[in-house]
């Protein structure tokens, strides 16, 4: 299964859908994990993170094309 990470766009918001932790239980059970770049930075969580645990970074249509 393809799980697509976006960006939060509204106004504020400082969370994220998915941390790198469960990003790294669903890569384990064998789905793909791709996050937008940047996705996470506002809950202080690096794209460095994510690809450590197992995610794809991509841009939006990547994220969203999931």
């Amino acid at each position: 299964m393809l799980i697509g990470v976006p960006q939060e766009t509204a106004t504020g918001e400082t969370r994220v859908a998915l941390t790198p932790e469960t990003a790294k239980k669903l890569a384990a059970l064998g789905h793909t994990v791709r996050v937008q770049s940047g996705a996470g930075i506002a809950a202080s969580v690096t794209d460095a993170a994510y690809t450590a645990a197992g995610a794809e970074i991509v841009d939006a249509a990547g994220a969203f094309g999931c």
